[in-house]
């Protein structure tokens, strides 16, 4: 295992990804601009968590299943641990996280979990691919976490950068409630105008928002006339956006799964957007950004 961030590049991306946790610690354009956060600790050192085996908070920091009681960190423990590297290319990498006494002791299923990242020309390509090596069913959560940078470094104030999605999201969208990172039971109004999101740090006083009816999946995220990130994430059902308001990141989460909702205390298997994964079976996540021209 090494201790050192992993570097993979084309000829007009590099990036680095960190061991702990599978993260990915920079993104980079052939002129070394930064796309990703600056990770500034008055806000969060995160740069791209990756969500597993669950998508957010659980209740009291601990989910039910089969009449037992788990501890449970916010988002996971896979942004914690130490995954060993499989593969390593000048432009890829692919990294493995399995089961052990460890995990078993607050998730007891054999999974497995690869993280592959490839730079082909303009994109990023990121797959995450869950494993049953288990006998019993499986229930689990996935989601991207990533930081990127606002403002990017192309032009433009903080003001001007725009969220462009694929298809209008006119539909309603969740916020986190009055108990700590748990989804409130009532919808908010979309803040989209047509396929348009105008971001402000004031948007995120309240934590982060969040479309668990979402049309699209794929996104732009840039100052319009400059170069945008361009986001794809076909396997993700959910969207999350959030900061530290007055931060110099937007984090575009597309999740499958989220926080509990406020007051829940149900089986994991009753708590919203958990997967079923049988014996023997994957799932893979896909995610790329590009760096694309407008």
């Amino acid at each position: 295992m090494t201790d050192a961030p992993i570097t993979i590049a084309s000829d007009i991306l590099s990036a680095a990804i960190h061991p702990l946790g599978a993260e990915l610690t920079w993104l980079k354009d052939a002129q070394g601009r930064d796309l990703m956060t600056d990770a500034d600790p008055r806000w969060w050192t995160g740069h791209a968590p990756l969500l597993f085996p669950f998508v957010g908070r659980s209740r009291g920091d601990a989910y039910r299943l089969g009449g037992r009681t788990y501890p449970m960190p916010q988002h996971g423990f896979a942004r914690r641990m130490d995954f060993a590297v499989k593969e390593r290319t000048d432009a890829s990498v692919l990294f493995r996280l399995a089961a052990d006494s460890a995990t078993r002791a607050v998730y007891p299923f054999d999974f497995r979990l690869d993280m592959g990242f490839t730079l082909t020309g303009a994109t990023l390509h990121m797959t995450a691919t869950v494993m049953n090596r288990g006998e019993a069913t499986m229930p689990f959560s996935f989601g991207y976490h990533p930081a990127f940078a606002w403002p990017l470094p192309y032009g433009g104030n903080v003001a001007d950068h725009r969220i462009l999605f694929d298809q209008p999201e006119p539909a309603p969208i969740r916020k986190v409630g009055a108990e700590p990172g748990l989804i409130a039971h009532a919808s908010a109004p979309s803040p989209v105008d047509g396929d348009t999101l105008v971001p402000t740090h004031a948007m995120f006083e309240g934590d982060a928002l969040i479309w668990d009816d979402l049309a699209s999946r794929s996104l732009r995220w840039g100052v319009p006339g400059q170069p945008n990130l361009k986001i794809d994430f076909p396997d993700t059902p959910w969207l999350g956006l959030w900061q530290k308001p007055g931060a110099h990141y937007l984090c575009i989460e597309p999740w499958a799964g989220m926080a509990d909702l406020e007051g829940f205390d149900g089986d994991v298997w009753d708590k919203q957007g958990i997967l079923c994964l049988l014996p023997g079976d994957s799932r893979s996540f896909r995610m790329d950004v590009s760096l694309v021209d407008v």
